[in-house]
């Protein structure tokens, strides 16, 4: 999460906390009739170290520390049973943080992550955080594939590593760190949409690079796409454009995305009407493949609160709702 994308996620939920589609299970919040998600797909947590960096080059917004405790706590709160802890160890090789030492940092962070996990081994997964640009990430992804923590995923973030789409170094770069997750059997959850705050370019032109040029060098593992291929607010009409692309390609059966997925998560400002129904129609059209995450980074941005919003402002039925709920990727199974 970049510093733009880590204050649009904050004041996403304390707004509203609007796409979180997904898993609903047949559980039910205490005292209400409302289904509850079966996981959250979509989590973070931060290291004293990683909150303390994050804190110093944003000091708009205040970052504390975050554990696996204090994510069980808000999932036992929500009556949700598991999580995807994605590790945000990549934030220390974005290049506006100028880290020092950023390489060990992002190892040891990693490390840090795999810790937490451990402490919760029928709750929370652990999935590896790196910048795909770097020359040691086929290293770092080696490492974490040893890792019985964090084996099953890797966690990418495009905008994050500032990854450009139409360079074509990038791309290759980007492909080999696709490849090694396949041969490794690790999912990879990709923040896919380009760097808000380098104003790159992003929309059906660059999901397609996506789709020809990167899906397929993970053909035989989940690759998730997340955000709905947003980045922080529902009016981003290159999301739209990005996701209408993928949708087509899921409803047209393309082989390439055998095994695509997508996390609704918290956006920014509430949708107009016009793109609640835009981001509803394609939801609509992926009833197997979405799945819940709330991105949640802060005490007030829970899980459940994430879920609450999401079913107040989110144009589906109740029946819609059920008939996602228990989506479930091949790598919690």
């Amino acid at each position: 999460m970049p510093m733009m994308q880590t204050r649009l996620a904050i004041a996403v939920a304390l707004a509203l906390g609007w796409l979180a589609f997904a898993q609903a299970s047949v559980q039910e919040l205490p005292n209400t009739r409302l289904p509850v998600p079966l996981a959250d797909h979509h989590q973070h947590l931060f290291s004293p170290e990683l909150a303390a960096l994050m804190t110093t080059t944003a000091p708009v917004a205040p970052v504390k520390p975050r554990t696996a405790a204090d994510l069980i706590e808000q999932l036992d709160a929500a009556g949700i049973k598991r999580a995807v802890v994605l590790s945000t160890a990549y934030i220390f090789e974005q290049p506006s943080r100028n880290a020092d030492h950023a390489a060990e940092k992002l190892k040891r962070d990693n490390d840090w992550t795999s810790k937490q996990v451990a402490q919760f081994p029928d709750r929370l997964i652990g999935f590896c955080g790196l910048n795909p640009l770097k020359d040691y990430a086929l290293e770092e992804l080696a490492r974490c594939a040893a890792d019985p923590n964090l084996r099953r995923g890797l966690k990418l973030h495009f905008g994050n590593s500032v990854v450009d789409y139409h360079n074509p170094e990038h791309i290759a770069q980007v492909r080999r760190v696709f490849r090694a997750a396949n041969d490794r059997r690790m999912a990879i959850v990709a923040h896919v949409r380009a760097s808000v705050t380098a104003k790159l370019p992003w929309g059906r032109e660059e999901a397609v690079i996506f789709l020809n040029e990167l899906l397929p060098a993970a053909p035989d593992v989940v690759v998730q796409v997340a955000h709905l291929a947003s980045a922080g607010s529902p009016q981003d009409e290159g999301a739209q454009q990005a996701l209408e692309v993928f949708v087509d390609a899921v409803a047209r059966n393309d082989p390439r995305t055998r095994h695509l997925y997508f996390d609704a998560t918290t956006l920014g400002e509430p949708p107009t009407p016009d793109n609640a129904q835009r981001w509803a129609t394609a939801i609509r059209r992926l009833p197997t493949r979405v799945l819940f995450g709330s991105d949640a980074t802060t005490a007030a941005t829970t899980p459940g609160g994430v879920w609450t919003a999401m079913r107040k402002l989110l144009p589906l039925t109740e029946d819609e709702f059920k008939g996602i709920a228990n989506n479930t990727p091949p790598y919690l199974q």
